[in-house]
């Protein structure tokens, strides 16, 4: 072998394979032993069918053969016979397969360097999962079905009353409506809030009870601190296993608490006394300076609420000391004063007229009352004077007059004002004063001057007073204390005229009530205590009136009902009178002037309006009384303790109708009272 030359290898290494005859009538030649998943296609496309031989006389190729070989010109292949090709035509050049498998996995056909051929296994799946990874999801969605019902059956259950739980002051509402939760709270709560509060006034106990104070439960405030819509999971959670505790809430009406502190103060307080001088007959009278002590109201407002907004039974009022401006020095001096001004007569001279102010007269017109500085100063009310001596110095038909009205014959009748002639009686004052302190003469000129009326023609006249357009009468017991201040009122206010537009002030029109003014001590309730003051029981006169315009159809501006109910008032209709704190107010509010006119005796007092009428008929439209309240009983031992009999409280509403030709016109917004139960009291001896 070592000799052995190269050994040529074929060109084609199938060359030995024998083909197929030309008379074979397969597409492809056949191939015998090829390598398991070798294709036949290896060798390119298969070989072109013979054309079969025309017939006869019809030609053919121009080589004349009948197997259809080579045209003229080509060449034989080297290993067939005449017109045949040896090979194959070349394969076509080999494309990778787009899809990469593993190695492993490499086909048969890449082994050998053929093409890939398409895979006829089946496709392989992904592995089917394991049961614990089908049951998982199942097991999620029971288990936020089961969530959902968990919340949703008591959310449903729960829905449309107070969450489960709610407590109020230790009372339970948890499932009740709204309503049967607020009834619940009324009962139950109700109890507890209205706990009265004991207050120590300078070691004296008074009892301040919760309708007092105004203190009241807030049944919607407090219900509307609960959940009572649609629960939420927490909410739903917190009903199901806690509670909720809810502080009541509770108002307090500082405009009642505050007038019941005036009644405790009106009880309590010791006003400083000034020293005065005053005459009985024409005996100089003299009152001592004195300390005094004063209830801090605004304090005791204070301590009061916060005593029933905590909850405590009882709380220490002070009292603040108060001292007078006069001494017993200056008191000493001013009684000097006085015995020697009623020593001899004061002569008014007036050219060759004289009159004399005898002694009496400048006993009832003079008075000592504090200054600044302490010391007391004379006063002399001149016109008071004046209008007994003046008719000495001057004619009647020479004084002035103020305009007014007089009823004649059912009608109101203008009575012209009338400026005249009289004394000045402001320097007439002054010149007494002098007298009275040492430095002047007991003989005063005096020089007439022109003197205006108060209240001119211009001012009344041509405002269409000309009809009664409202009238109110009430009575009361006779020859008490309070039938004296509610005449000497009714006799203040008698021919007073407002003007269009004006509103009228009863505390302004009569000022406050003084025993120089011809006002008593009488009987008032002042905060829910009846208490003696210089002109109690004005409170009747005030409702008289109010009642007068109430019915004329005109503006109401301030008014304040009374505390407790009293059968001689129009329930809903009543105003409490106290000066300077409360008054009546209403405007004019027509084109025409308003006259009043006053009529009192022993029993009863009328207030007449006279103006031009507007409306047809003016009603009082009144609801039903409601929410009845029981009152108390207690016994007092203080001094100065008025018996009373009980009365209960209820509430009501009213509403003023306007009416012209049998229509309603307008009404007034309704006006709703809440009177307090007014306690028993009985006065016990100690």
């Amino acid at each position: 072998m070592r000799n052995a030359g190269p050994i040529d290898s074929p060109t084609d290494p199938f060359s030995s394979v024998p083909l197929p005859s030309s008379g074979t009538t397969s597409r492809r030649p056949r191939i015998e032993g090829l390598p398991p998943g070798v294709s036949p296609d290896i060798f390119g496309p298969p070989a072109p069918q013979p054309r079969p031989a025309p017939p006869p006389g019809q030609g053919g190729p121009a080589n004349g053969s009948q197997n259809g070989g080579a045209p003229d010109g080509a060449d034989d292949g080297p290993a067939g016979g005449p017109g045949k090709s040896a090979l194959p035509p070349m394969a076509a050049p080999v494309q990778p397969w787009p899809v990469s498998r593993p190695r492993a996995e490499t086909s048969r056909a890449a082994t050998f360097g053929l093409p890939e051929q398409p895979d006829p296994s089946p496709v392989l799946l992904e592995p089917e999962p394991s049961r614990r990874g089908r049951l998982l999801p199942a097991v999620l969605v029971v288990v936020v079905v089961l969530a959902l019902l968990a919340y949703l059956v008591p959310a449903v259950l729960m829905a449309g009353s107070v969450l489960r739980g709610t407590r109020v002051g230790g009372v339970d509402i948890g499932g009740l409506t709204v309503t049967q939760a607020a009834d619940k709270l009324r009962d139950k709560l109700g109890v507890k809030l209205n706990k009265p509060v004991t207050v120590d006034i300078g070691g004296q106990k008074e009892i301040i009870q919760a309708e007092d104070a105004g203190l009241e439960l807030d049944v919607v405030g407090t219900i509307g601190q609960a959940r009572s819509g649609f629960p939420g999971p927490m909410e739903v959670w917190r009903g199901l296993t806690g509670t909720t505790d809810l502080e009541p809430k509770v108002t307090l009406d500082l405009s009642q608490l505050t007038r019941t502190v005036e009644g405790l103060a009106e009880s309590h307080d010791k006003v400083p006394r000034e020293g005065r001088v005053a005459f009985a007959g024409l005996r100089p009278v003299v009152t001592e300076p004195r300390d005094g002590v004063l209830l801090d109201r605004d304090d005791a407002v204070r301590a009061i609420d916060a005593a029933f907004r905590a909850g405590r039974n009882s709380v220490v009022l002070a009292l603040r000391p108060a001292h007078p401006e006069s001494t017993p020095a200056t008191v000493a001096k001013a009684r000097a004063l006085a015995e020697r001004a009623v020593a001899a007569p004061i002569t008014l001279a007036l050219g060759g007229r004289q009159a004399q102010i005898p002694p009496a007269t400048i006993a009832a017109s003079l008075t000592f009352t504090a200054g600044e500085d302490g010391e007391l100063v004379p006063r002399f009310d001149a016109e008071k004077a004046l209008a007994t001596v003046e008719k000495g110095l001057i004619d009647e038909a020479q004084a002035p007059r103020d305009a007014t009205y007089d009823i004649v014959n059912g009608r109101p009748v203008l009575v012209p004002a009338r400026a005249g002639r009289g004394v000045d009686p402001e320097r007439l004052a002054d010149d007494v004063a002098k007298v009275v302190a040492g430095q002047g003469s007991r003989v005063i000129p005096v020089k007439l001057a022109t003197v205006k009326p108060a209240v001119a023609t211009s001012q009344v006249s041509g405002l269409g007073i000309k009809e009664n357009v409202g009238e109110f009468t009430t009575t009361f017991e006779c020859c008490q204390p309070r039938a004296t201040n509610i005449q000497r009122m009714a006799a203040d206010l008698d021919g007073v005229v407002v003007r269009p537009g004006q509103t009228f002030s009863l505390n302004d029109a009569t000022g406050e009530r003084t025993r120089e003014g011809g006002y008593v001590e009488a009987g008032q309730i002042v905060g829910g205590r009846l208490v003696n003051i210089v002109g109690g029981g004005v409170s009747q006169f005030a409702t008289t009136l109010y009642n007068a315009a109430y019915f004329a159809g005109f503006e109401e501006v301030e008014r304040t009902p009374m505390d407790y109910y009293a059968v001689r008032y129009p329930a809903g209709r009543d105003a409490a009178l106290l000066y300077p704190d409360r008054d009546l107010k209403w405007r004019n509010d027509s084109d025409y002037g308003v006259l009043i006119k006053t009529a009192a005796t022993g029993t009863s007092v009328t207030v007449t309006l006279w103006s031009t009428r507007r409306y047809d008929k003016v009603q009082a439209v009144e609801s039903e009384k409601r929410d009845f309240t029981p009152f108390r009983t207690q016994t007092s031992s203080q001094p100065g303790c008025v018996p009373t009999a009980g009365a209960q409280g209820f509430t009501i509403d009213v509403t003023r109708v306007f009416v012209n030709d049998g229509k309603e016109v307008k009404r007034d917004r309704k006006q709703t009272t809440k009177y307090r139960p007014q306690a028993q009291v009985i006065c016990a001896a100690e």
